[in-house]
């Protein structure tokens, strides 16, 4: 391990701002330092460049002491180091084999986004397809793949919703809580289990705890080398809030609180390492907004809740999480352009417990339960086609790995069990087995659960420039499968250098049919309760290559998938007078993409953290059906985009100003049939590329932010979903306080 030369690493490119020591060469020899401190590391040169080719099915950020009073070598500087594993097990970005695409905290605080699913308009691999603004009816789908077909995950916990991925991103969390969002591409099954069909995306939260390695913006405290070690020890606090307000009578705000101690703690260890430092935290967050909407039937009220806590002991740590979600929203078109005046509201709760044991050994067992209330409403404030619909998803999980001579291995099971009350989906249910819907004089009328069973285990080949990961996940469903249905995956990485990295992977995945799927019934729409489960087998090559200098910095990435569909699940139209049906059918999608980055830093702009950064991405998606059933229309699956360009420059403008240019050019595959007054024509309209361009303006200090934004600029009419119209500029500005 070559440790004698220090590279500056810049906050706006790595996720730990200001101050972090990082090495520039690296190796795994025996002798390296870095093994013999028997801990994770970061590999500076390698936190841009290999970041994002990382899977992370659970980041733990483990945020450890810089403080030189600290026991150890007094020279040593243990580094924040994020546990990522495209695997079971535990891996480093320098091991894992997969990529992954991460928005980092900086971009997302310079983009001009007012929710998740805005921000994941930036990602070239991601389609994100919007009913109204602000993000409140939004599909997200990765890869050409449907918005079904992915797995949502907060702080690794799925959240995914059995009712419909309609609603799966509804998060219950702001901007100011996320840490980074992470965003896999390709089948993830034997990771993730069912619904990694297509990819993942992972919502990662701030955590406050001691000692952290990032200064500023307020939620975050440095103990610096001149400070007494003692103060490490007192308990501390933060606390940021913010407003917001802008067009179309849009307004809001939110604050945020954190509270973490660090303490002496005896070590279970037989006191072995006793008086080592453990530490405890706790942060609570809340947020309201409101608009009256940019386009028709989208005003919308929601307010979101937040808690985590964590306990970090010597030998294991203890991580909780909730969540609470509600809002209301004129849903226009939501299920049909027959019916623009829709309504809808929902409620929804997240709660996990999980914890893991440290070592050479590591046991993580995990539980969590999500519920969701939906209130749907096909005319607005009439009963007329009103449905009420309560889904549940709870579970447990256990995983179990172990580090060794010949690697990592790692083994783990599942139960998760689905279910739904409700309206309109599921069997009929009697009079005394149903159940009250809450706040009306009405029952839920039908139910349907479902059992899933799961055991997954692999092995991790660790070679000082090759990583092979290989593991397969065991599945059995209590209402689809009659045996246990195996999902095989192997992914490969070379690094000849740190400056190229070589990937290659082939996943299977699989995905249940949603209730929604199985059972919805409209005027438009007709599910089939004999819907098969999706599959796919996923190919993925990739290739990067990244140079640093002290003041240039280039990444570039070039990849190709090809994702082989069978049974997948769509909603068509086989003729011109025909209602919508849930079908299955066989799809292939392939593509490419190519992504480049461009970082100029100035030595003025390392004093106060700003650069020149501009990045280019372009991916193209190509589809072929291996059916020969003849489909008029598709509502999903076949309205794909064909191109996405996506370009970005953030830039200093004078002292803490700073600007973050956005531009977006997309053309989507598939037609909409036209609608005149909630009536159809009959006539099937392509989409029309279009382009948009953000800009968002702030002047950052210590304490406070102001910032401006602007969303189409150009004030471009378009559309994601045909007959709903997307809103043209949208002008919001607010300030953020930090204490």
């Amino acid at each position: 391990m070559t440790t004698g030369k220090q590279s500056y690493s810049h906050p706006s490119l790595l996720s730990d701002g200001v101050g972090v020591r990082c090495f520039r060469r690296f190796c795994r020899k025996g002798y390296a330092v870095f093994s013999s401190l028997h801990r994770e590391v970061r590999i500076g040169v390698l936190t841009v460049g290999m970041l994002s080719s990382v899977n992370i099915p659970k980041a733990q950020a483990m945020q450890v002491s810089t403080h030189p009073d600290d026991e150890g070598d007094g020279n040593e500087k243990e580094l924040a180091e994020v546990s990522v594993a495209g695997t079971m097990a535990p891996l480093t970005a320098l091991q894992s084999a997969r990529i992954v695409a991460v928005i980092t905290r900086q971009q997302i605080e310079a983009s001009a986004a007012q929710s998740v699913n805005d921000l994941l308009k930036s990602a070239v691999g991601v389609d994100v397809r919007q009913r109204g603004g602000f993000g409140i009816q939004t599909d997200i789908s990765i890869n050409g793949c449907t918005f079904d077909q992915i797995t949502i995950l907060l702080n690794g916990v799925n959240i995914s919703s059995p009712h419909t991925g309609h609603l799966a991103a509804d998060f219950p969390v702001t901007l100011s809580d996320i840490e980074r969002i992470e965003i896999l591409e390709g089948a993830a099954s034997r990771v993730y289990g069912a619904s990694a069909f297509g990819g993942a995306i992972n919502v990662v939260t701030k955590r406050l705890t001691p000692n952290p390695s990032r200064e500023g913006g307020g939620s975050w405290r440095v103990v610096k080398g001149g400070e007494d070690s003692s103060q490490a020890k007192r308990p501390q606090f933060s606390c940021d809030a913010g407003v917001q307000g802008g067009s179309y009578m849009t307004f809001g705000g939110d604050a945020r609180i954190a509270l973490t101690a660090r303490q002496p703690l005896p070590s279970l260890a037989g006191g072995v390492g006793g008086g080592s430092a453990g530490s405890a935290g706790a942060s609570f967050s809340a947020s309201y907004l409101r608009s009256n909407g940019a386009t028709t039937n989208s005003d919308f009220q929601k307010g979101n809740a937040y808690f985590q806590g964590y306990y970090d002991a010597p030998d294991f740590s203890i991580d909780l999480q909730a969540g609470y979600s509600q809002k209301g929203y004129g849903a226009n078109t939501f299920y049909s352009a027959a019916y623009p005046n829709q309504y809808e509201c929902n409620r929804r709760l997240i709660v996990s417990l999980g914890a893991e044991t440290k070592g050479r050994v590591r046991l993580k067992p995990e539980v969590y339960w999500n519920r969701l209330y939906d209130n749907f409403e096909l005319i607005r404030d009439q009963r007329t086609g009103e449905n009420f619909h309560r889904s549940d998803a709870y579970g447990a999980r256990v995983t179990a790995s172990i580090q060794w001579a010949a690697g990592r291995t790692a083994v783990g099971a599942e139960v998760r069990e689905e279910g739904i009350y409700s309206t309109a989906l599921g069997q009929p249910l009697h009079d005394p087995q149903r159940h009250k819907v809450p706040g009306e004089e009405l029952y839920y009328t039908r139910h349907d659960n479902r059992t899933n069973l799961s055991f997954n285990a692999e092995h991790n080949i660790l070679l000082p420039h090759f990583t092979a990961s290989i593991g397969v996940l065991g599945n059995y469903n209590t209402r689809f499968d009659s045996h246990l249905r195996f999902y095989p995956g192997l992914d490969l990485a070379y690094t000849p250098s740190s400056h190229w990295r070589i990937y290659a992977s082939y996943n299977k995945g699989f995905r249940l049919p949603t209730f929604t799927d199985l059972y919805y019934k409209s005027p438009t729409h007709e599910g089939n309760q004999g819907m098969r489960a999706e599959e796919s087998h996923s190919f993925q090559v990739g290739l990067k290559h990244q140079t640093q200098g002290p003041k240039f910095h280039v990444q570039s990435t070039v990849k190709a998938f090809y994702h082989r569909g069978t049974n997948l699940i769509d909603w068509v139209m086989y003729s011109a007078d025909d209602v919508f049906h849930s079908a299955n059918f066989d799809l292939d999608n392939m593509g490419v993409q190519a992504h480049v980055t461009f970082g100029y830093f100035p030595s003025a702009s390392y004093a106060n953290g700003h650069g020149w950064i501009c990045s280019l991405a372009y991916a193209f998606i190509h589809q072929h059906r291996r059916d020969a059933a003849a489909v008029y229309k598709s509502n999903y699956a076949m309205e794909y985009l064909r191109h996405k360009l996506v370009v970005r420059l953030d830039h200093p403008i004078w002292s803490h100003l700073t600007a973050s240019w956005n531009f977006r050019w997309q053309d989507r595959m598939g037609d909409y049939i036209l609608y005149e007054n909630a009536q159809s024509t009959g006539r099937l309209v392509p989409y029309s590329p279009y382009a948009t361009l953000d800009l968002k303006v702030r002047w950052t200090a210590r304490r406070y932010e102001v910032w401006a934004e602007a969303t189409n600029l150009t004030n471009r009419t378009y559309y994601d979903l045909g007959n709903i119209p997307q809103p043209g500029i949208v002008v919001m500005g607010g300030v953020r306080l930090h204490l």
